[in-house]
């Protein structure tokens, strides 16, 4: 791809001049005569590095720096100038200038430097559009809703995000509490470090103190070399606990210190370890109820309720599930190369059944759909205790199991833990299932 290169000189001859020595490298090349046309011209192109004039008419070259490192990060500058100075030069490289040249003396070196500054640039940029990239997919735009419940906790979320403080997620299982969490990272000033998620429920709490902790070799059998615990993995960034009330009492104490001091001891060490790190958690439990019933430490939950967020449930805003349905619609069919429409009464049924897995539950509820549906999804992709309308006691159950279970197969292309998963059901219920049927 051919690097484009911007000059700001407000002399015509040595800005032409160099434009085409520039341009016989193989660069694309614009031009400015002033610092405000040179910002312009940063906006409207793909620009990766700037030679740029010391003394412009309308700024300084030097502190010109400053504004297109602000603009574009990863764009490159040179400064050039016809009088260097010591304090011009430190001046230079302290706002982010690539390097500080004097013209005449240091002419061969433009070229050489110029290379090496669009390869730093390119590199730089390739890192920023990833992070873009990213941030983007996590970012509170992702968040799919209109419905007043949902607004106002996006609206807390965004402001909180610009803080440092510890956060709490309230609300039912699948309301999107990491999806939440993992918003108000991205849009915080630690978003180009590190989000470590963890699920407190998924662990016994020996294994969970590893996990979080870490441990040095020898602090218990098997524990054969040192392990960084998710805490230190997540240094300058920001960790999430889910499910912070399946935590046990002992462990919460551990908790606690690093809230109260940023410092931890390994299993096995007798060092502290110090971090840098936002703490988010989220419960679907009264945590204040069980704090004053003496099942959750009341002042960690006091540490940890500083900001508390409530999700809504999705029976809470169901004016959102049009949305969120026609999102997940797009996705699967996308994935199944399928072009797939949904029917009116397909979106009656959806909007009278009360969601007790909220999101995750709809989500489901789509992909097994598209699964099962040719051109449109109808209320017959859609499990019996969604139609009110179908009397079961007519129906052929094994039949219909087999056909499902036939199309969800064709569906995973024959991948048969992701089919028990989607099917729910166990792996070994699937093996007896698929020789039952002669599948």
């Amino acid at each position: 791809m051919q690097a484009t290169i911007l000059i700001i000189d407000d002399e015509k001859k040595l800005n032409d001049l160099l434009s085409r020595i520039i341009g016989l490298e193989g660069f694309k090349v614009v031009q400015a005569f002033t610092g405000k046309e040179g910002i312009k011209l940063l906006e409207q192109e793909d620009v990766l590095v700037v030679l740029s004039d010391v003394k412009l008419p309308d700024v300084s070259g030097v502190d010109l720096v400053k504004t297109i490192k602000a603009k574009k990060p990863y764009v490159e500058v040179i400064n050039l100038t016809a009088y260097g100075t010591i304090n011009d030069g430190v001046q230079s490289i302290k706002n982010g200038a690539f390097n500080y040249i004097v013209k005449g003396d240091d002419n061969d070196k433009i070229l050489p430097l110029l290379s090496q500054a669009v390869e730093k640039a390119q590199l730089q940029q390739n890192a920023f559009n990833a992070d873009k990239k990213v941030s983007s997919k996590f970012s509170f735009a992702q968040i799919i809703g209109q419905s007043q419940p949902v607004t106002d906790a996006v609206n807390l979320a965004r402001k909180v995000a610009a803080t440092d403080t510890t956060v709490l997620l309230l609300g039912e299982t699948g309301t999107g509490k990491e999806v939440f969490a993992s918003a108000i990272h991205y849009e915080s000033q630690r978003k180009q470090m590190p989000f470590v998620a963890i699920n407190c429920s998924s662990f016994t709490g020996e294994l969970l103190e590893s996990e979080l902790f870490g441990y040095k070799a020898g602090a218990f059998t098997g524990a054969v070399k040192d392990k960084k615990g998710l805490l230190e993995e997540a240094h300058h960034g920001s960790i999430f606990l889910d499910e912070i009330g399946e935590m046990s009492l002992e462990l919460q104490a551990k908790l606690l210190r690093v809230l109260e001091s940023k410092t931890f001891i390994k299993l096995g060490d007798t060092q502290t370890t110090k971090v840098n790190i936002r703490i988010m958690a989220a419960t679907n439990r009264d945590l204040q109820k069980e704090a004053e019933e003496g099942k959750f430490r009341l002042d960690l939950f006091y540490r940890l309720s500083v900001f508390t967020i409530s999700l809504p449930s999705l029976n809470e805003r169901k004016g959102d599930i049009e949305l969120l349905a026609k999102y997940y619609l797009k996705q699967f069919a996308d994935k199944a190369g399928k072009s797939v429409k949904m029917t009116d009464e397909f979106l009656a049924l959806l909007n009278k059944h009360q969601w007790k897995g909220n999101i995750r539950e709809l989500k489901n509820i789509i992909e097994r759909a598209v699964i099962l549906a040719d051109d449109a999804l109808t209320p017959a992709a859609l499990p019996p205790q969604f139609n009110t309308n179908v009397d079961s006691n007519s129906l052929d159950l094994q039949s219909m199991e087999k056909q499902h279970i036939s199309k969800v197969l064709a569906y995973t292309k024959g991948n048969k833990t992701e089919t028990a998963r989607l099917l729910g059901i166990g792996l070994t219920t699937l093996y007896r299932k698929i020789e039952e049927y002669d599948l």
